[in-house]
């Protein structure tokens, strides 16, 4: 077992002054069908597969889920995983808080003692009578992204069925035990990492891998792969695909076409250019192995990325590509706008930010000062220095936040010039809707939905712009308050939920630490067990995207989400051809 190379264990704090607490494990079985949604998270979290192997995502960064790793995710990041299958995984998912002593003067000297992420100790040690203070460290694992660990044995997962074994107990002498347990769990991880030598982080495999990913412009074969991985060329051919879910060639086309893309995107290059850059020497090759993977020839790709116009937010990206327009610039985040990085940001040249409204912006205008794009889109909800100097990078078109999304969509067809397509999209969406409504008609009859929201420790009953136009207005679905209100967050207790008697309840959580804390807690509660709707069966999860976007693209996938919760019409995972009309 090793850390990854950019990856390192801090020496300092003192390990020895430091206060180390589990606060949740989590059990994920194989056969579930579990997936952990993308998610915020305050707390450190380690997550440890017992067998089986998945897709692991900590803020920007992918790993392999595996038998023999056990990966940590800081807090104040973004963690989100899925097993290959679904009867092939186990999965502890730990969370814990690290704080560390530090010197009450040098706290009061700089004015931290009110800090809400201290508290108190009394210290009765004859040799210092004193306060100590301890303050939450979120710096102990020092790296990059996510950390990652390889295991020589099967010791660190038989320490987390031990561990939830005595978390879950009744007596607190065993889930003392428990905390014991963690600490030399922790305490195994940490000190090989510290002993081992980095060059010995990277499985053989992994090397290969990594080699292509750094080297696909050169002649690749599969016999340089196997000899790098140490072993026969037949073997590498199985290990690769069992252990990525794809060949090795397929992954070296894909990683080939990707960055051909970001090139014949970002410049008037030529097209045999871009093709030896990527590792073609044959452009023709390259012209049909590009139409195969893309399905159109790089000519029409790159006539169609000629002009540079910028999704300035994820309700304008949903408008351009309901038009089938890329963005050349747009948020992309695997949790913020989970839909758009799976499936286009191979696609989309500049990533900006997409971490909440307002925050980062500066950043953003530097990523556009040097893109130079042709102009951008945007809703108006920005503060007037942020619209002052996105104004000076291009022209903007500034949607009206108090205008519907068919508006927006249609002024965002006119400012492309193809308002046509945003009125032909409009009548495909009205037919969609229409035939949907038919299809679930005999599902719902006269239910009545009552949609709520998870956040932090608090349900409220829920209507964002999106639910009110999509599910009740165009799906005509019945509230369980017998008239729509409207737009709403209004905070319920169970014993609201329950005078309102809904046949069906939608729920969104929140994913965040507290957040689904309060959810595990909620629905152990005798009330919320004893809701018609949880007894019959009927509460289903939606998830913030797409539910929360207001633009067209957003809604289509919210029409085909509702019929896969009531009718099953549609396969719940995201398909990019799906979601376009024709």
């Amino acid at each position: 077992m090793a850390a990854k190379p950019h990856n390192s264990i801090s020496d300092e704090p003192t390990w020895d002054r430091l206060l180390v607490r589990l606060t949740d494990i989590e059990l994920l079985r194989k056969g579930s069908g579990w997936r952990l949604e993308q998610q915020y998270t305050d707390q450190y979290v380690l997550l440890a597969p017992s067998n089986g192997g998945g897709a692991l995502i900590i803020g920007g960064a992918e790993y392999r889920l595996r038998m023999d790793t056990v990966c940590f995710c800081p807090p104040e990041e973004t963690f989100g995983a899925a097993p290959d299958s679904h009867d092939c995984t186990d999965l502890y998912v730990l969370r814990f808080d690290v704080h560390r002593e530090v010197d009450p003067m040098d706290l009061e000297s700089a004015g931290h003692l009110t800090d809400k992420k201290e508290y108190k100790l009394s210290n009765t040690s004859s040799r210092k009578q004193t306060d100590i203070l301890y303050q939450k460290e979120d710096h102990l694992l020092r790296y990059a992204s996510g950390l990652q660990f390889r295991l020589d044995s099967q010791s660190p997962f038989v320490l987390c069925g031990e561990i939830h074994s005595c978390l879950n107990n009744a007596g607190s002498l065993e889930r003392f035990r428990g905390q014991l347990l963690f600490q030399e769990l922790l305490y195994t991880l940490v000190k090989t990492a510290q002993n081992e030598p980095i060059t010995d982080s990277l499985s053989s495999l992994e090397r290969s891998k990594l080699y292509m990913e750094r080297n696909y412009n050169e002649n690749v074969t599969i016999e340089l792969l196997a000899r790098m991985a140490e072993v026969s060329p037949k073997y590498y051919v199985e290990l690769f695909k069992k252990t990525y879910g794809v060949s090795a060639m397929d992954y070296l086309s894909e990683l080939r076409m990707a960055k051909a893309k970001q090139l014949m995107a970002k410049s008037d290059i030529r097209l045999r250019e871009a093709a030896q850059q990527v590792g073609y020497s044959d452009e023709f090759y390259f012209s049909r192995k590009f139409k195969k993977e893309t399905g159109v020839s790089p000519t029409v790709y790159m006539k169609s990325r000629r002009r540079k116009v910028v999704a300035y937010g994820y309700y304008t990206t949903g408008h351009m590509l309901a038009l089938n327009m890329i963005p050349y610039a747009a948020p992309l985040h695997p949790k913020w706008t989970a839909y758009y990085y799976k499936m286009y940001r191979n696609d989309i040249p500049v990533h900006l930010s997409a971490y909440r409204h307002g925050v980062n912006w500066q950043s953003n205008m530097e990523l556009l000062e040097e893109a130079q794009p042709d102009s951008v889109i945007c809703v108006d909800m920005l503060e007037t220095e942020e619209k002052e100097a996105l104004a000076s990078v291009a022209p903007v078109l500034f949607l009206p936040s108090d205008a519907d999304w068919r508006e927006h969509l249609r002024m965002t067809g006119e400012h492309l010039g193809i308002s046509g397509e945003a009125e032909q999209w409009l009548a495909s969406y009205d037919r969609k809707v229409r035939a949907a409504r038919g299809r679930i008609h005999s599902f719902v009859e006269q239910d009545t939905f009552l949609i709520v929201s998870v956040y932090k420790n608090r349900i409220s009953q829920y209507c964002n712009r999106s639910i009110r136009d999509v599910f009740f207005n165009d799906m005509q679905m019945l509230p369980a308050l017998g008239e729509n209100a409207g737009v709403h967050q209004m905070p319920l207790s169970l014993e609201q939920i329950a005078s309102m008697d809904a046949d069906r309840i939608l729920v969104n959580v929140c994913q965040e630490t507290e957040s689904i804390a309060y959810w595990k807690e909620l629905q152990q509660s005798a009330l919320w067990q004893d809701l018609r709707a949880v007894r019959t069966n009927r509460v289903d999860f939606i998830t913030s995207d797409p539910w929360r976007e207001y633009s067209a693209f957003a809604h289509w996938r919210i029409v085909e989400e509702i019929e896969s919760l009531i009718a099953g019409n549609y396969p719940k995972e995201n398909r990019k051809s799906s979601m376009v009309p024709v």
